[in-house]
């Protein structure tokens, strides 16, 4: 059985953190509802009146139409996809692992190696992360329109200069959940419990982080929970959080800005791709969440997950 001991989870067994499971949960909770608020209140000044507009129109306030909390989400969503709103909602993300890291450095004391967050072959494990985010991505989209899945075709009109600002934005998003539920919850857990419990805990919080989406389902929660063991195990093969980071941020990119796909029930935005469904099945399309939700995402998450225990194996075996 692998040990997983990395060094950040051996810096993170120095903090001052409780030792009582069910306190590290809570105090993950109010920390997340804590910075959830503070990643919406940019968006939400900027979106609230136009969203008030169409509240207006549609005869909620006056009470002759009823909206469900589905048809809310879908106004919302609508509203908020636009590039003027959505690029900042990317950004603001960013206080995610502002807060992340205030916390466990100044209230857990632990150091910012205890999140992963290291010096060396930081550019080289970052680069190798994108570039496998990418290949990831672009094997779930390949298998789809191989299985006639989806259909796939290049846009018009492309506008490279937003998709440029779409792809700093996942920059910072990717990063951001990453240090949140990996370099804080996870290693947080794993500096007082065994890795595979943390490892498990960080998967089913971020598939749980999901939960309001549209389109969220069985398979979606475990294809996300899968993305959340695969980017755990990367974490540690590599000590360093820096390939995870890139790996959620260009996987999101890809599937987004350029195949063209809904990024977990999120709606289209501007892409060089547009990735359509060919095929009345959720199981291949993965419906309103998009290809995340599709078994072809579960089959490449399970052979990235083979690939990363294997090459956690080998590095076990090997002679010092």
């Amino acid at each position: 059985m692998l040990e997983l001991k990395p060094k950040m989870f051996k810096e993170s067994e120095k903090s001052n953190a409780s030792e009582n499971l069910v306190i590290l949960i809570m105090s993950f909770l109010f920390i997340f509802g804590l910075i959830f608020l503070a990643e919406a209140v940019i968006p939400w000044l900027l979106s609230k009146d136009e969203l008030n507009a169409k509240l207006t129109d549609f005869g909620y306030y006056s009470g002759t139409k009823k909206l469900n909390i589905g048809e809310v989400r879908d106004l919302s969503m609508e509203v908020s996809m636009q590039p003027k709103i959505f690029i900042p909602t990317l950004l603001c993300t960013g206080f995610g692992t502002l807060i992340s890291i205030i916390y466990c450095r100044f209230f857990e004391a632990r150091p910012m190696r205890s999140m992963g967050f290291t010096k060396e072959k930081a550019l080289t494990h970052y680069l190798r992360g994108l570039l496998t985010g990418a290949v990831l991505m672009s094997a779930i989209t390949l298998l789809s329109v191989i299985c006639r899945g989806n259909n796939i075709a290049l846009c018009s009109n492309i506008n490279f200069g937003l998709i440029g600002l779409y792809f700093l934005g996942f920059l910072v998003q990717g990063m951001s959940e990453e240090v949140i539920f990996r370099g804080f919850l996870m290693n947080t857990i794993a500096g007082r419990f065994h890795a595979f419990i943390a490892i498990g805990i960080s998967a089913v919080a971020f598939s749980l982080a999901h939960v309001m989406n549209p389109g969220f389902g069985v398979l979606v929660f475990i294809n996300l929970a899968m993305f959340g063991v695969f980017a755990s195990l990367y974490m540690i093969a590599f000590d360093d959080i820096w390939g995870a980071c890139a790996i959620h941020s260009v996987w999101n990119f890809t599937q987004g800005s350029f195949y063209g796909i809904s990024v977990s029930g999120s709606g289209n935005q501007e892409s060089v791709f547009r990735t359509t469904a060919a095929s009345s099945s959720k199981l291949l399309t993965g419906g309103d969440f998009g290809i995340e939700g599709s078994i072809f995402t579960t089959v490449v998450l399970a052979a990235g997950i083979a690939a990363v225990i294997f090459k956690l194996k080998k590095a076990e075996n090997k002679p010092e």
